[in-house]
């Protein structure tokens, strides 16, 4: 495979040296050898096989809606965030008031992805230099700390990765005006109709796109969401169910370590692919088991309601799907889900604890109990099982 550069490091007048990216896509495109066309191929068989599986869950919202979660949490986690996937569900419900204050990252990037979908399903806005800029927006606007993010801006200044001072950062993107270049080129290659098969472009587009660096704040995160999006649009998925910030996040110091050769002057176009492709093998994999799983699960805890008397049946059923969507609830969710009383909806409850479906959270509370569905969650929350 012939070497391709993406850019070079310039001096420049304030003294130190930026990373100015050559015009994008290379001229002469890109040679991919036959190692990396076998993992693309297999990439793309794995996603067309999680877009078939999930079409036969009754609940595939759900399931989405759980995965958007955990994507929210990895991909916070990867700047920093501590709180996790269950403190965020919690939050949504405000199940607990004791909830770390950094789990507003996650709401806020579950917030931008909510509405990034919203706008290619409704709208069917295109992925443009405009809607990264919303989704920035989304993500920024409010947020717990945004550092000057200027929310949905691109920024109107130099930016540099590590260090005090871009003098002695790891990595300083391209100044403003080669920034502008290099967004409006990297927005033709997304659309662009080339040869680039459409999983490797994704790759191409977020290692691009950290290159480049446009925003002051929040550039992992917008750009990981990039994938997802870019995956969804193209056609690979019918709805947005691949998130790979829990790949990235397993593997953090090689992910910044692919990235970082990808921008080298000797760039490892091919070494970051790779590692990309190994990226969507494996979610796609954990993705597809874990629609198997929730099958399973599903089918036992229905043939435990099926063996309760009528009425106690009719309200587990009106329960349970709806813990799919959101697996951690109190006695007020129970509530406003079936109009009991606070008496009923607290025999509800102590219905699904005696099946074993739901536990007590916080065992030691007494007062504000919230309850999980404890097999269903640990089933996403891959760290548990790992």
């Amino acid at each position: 495979m012939r070497i391709i550069e993406i850019g070079k490091y310039i001096q420049q007048k304030e003294g130190f040296k930026a990373f100015i990216p050559l015009p994008f896509p290379p001229q002469g495109g890109f040679d991919f050898d036959p190692k990396i066309i076998k993992k693309s191929n297999e990439a793309t068989r794995l996603l067309g096989k999680l877009d078939g599986i999930t079409k036969l869950l009754p609940d595939a919202d759900f399931f989405l809606l759980m995965y958007l979660r955990k994507d929210a949490a990895s991909s916070s986690q990867i700047e920093g965030t501590m709180a996790t996937m269950v403190d965020a569900i919690e939050a949504e419900v405000k199940a607990n008031t004791n909830i770390p204050e950094d789990v507003d990252d996650i709401l806020h990037y579950i917030q931008a992805l909510n509405y990034g979908m919203k706008r290619v399903t409704t709208d069917d806005f295109p992925i443009s230099l405009r809607f990264i800029c919303e989704l920035h927006e989304k993500l920024m606007h409010r947020a717990r700390a945004t550092h000057h993010a200027y929310p949905g801006e691109f920024r109107h200044g130099p930016n540099w990765i590590g260090g005090t001072n871009p003098n002695n950062a790891r990595f300083v993107p391209p100044p403003v005006n080669e920034m502008k270049r290099a967004l409006n080129d990297l927005e033709k290659f997304i659309h662009a109709d080339d040869s680039v098969l459409d999983v490797i472009k994704a790759g191409l587009i977020h290692a691009q796109f950290e290159t480049i660096h446009p925003f002051t704040d929040g550039n992992g995160r917008t750009g990981r969401m990039l994938i997802t999006f870019y995956l969804w649009k193209s056609g690979l998925l019918e709805k947005p169910v691949l998130f790979l910030s829990s790949f990235f996040k397993k593997h953090q110091k090689l992910y910044y370590e692919k990235l970082n050769d990808y921008h080298s002057e000797d760039s490892k176009i091919y070494e970051w692919i790779e590692f990309f492709l190994e990226g969507v093998i494996e979610i796609a994999k954990e993705a597809i088991d874990t629609v198997e799983k929730i099958t399973i699960l599903r089918e036992k805890d229905i043939l435990k309601i099926q063996s309760l008397g009528k009425r106690a049946s009719e309200s587990a059923t009106t329960v349970l799907p709806k813990l799919y969507g959101q697996p951690i609830v109190n006695v007020s969710v129970i509530q406003k889900w079936t109009s009991f009383t606070r008496a009923g909806a607290q025999s509800v409850i102590d219905r699904f604890i005696q099946m074993g479906i739901l536990s007590p959270k916080d065992k030691d509370k007494k007062y504000g109990q919230s309850y999980i569905y404890s097999e269903y969650v640990d089933i996403f929350n891959t760290e548990n099982n790992s």
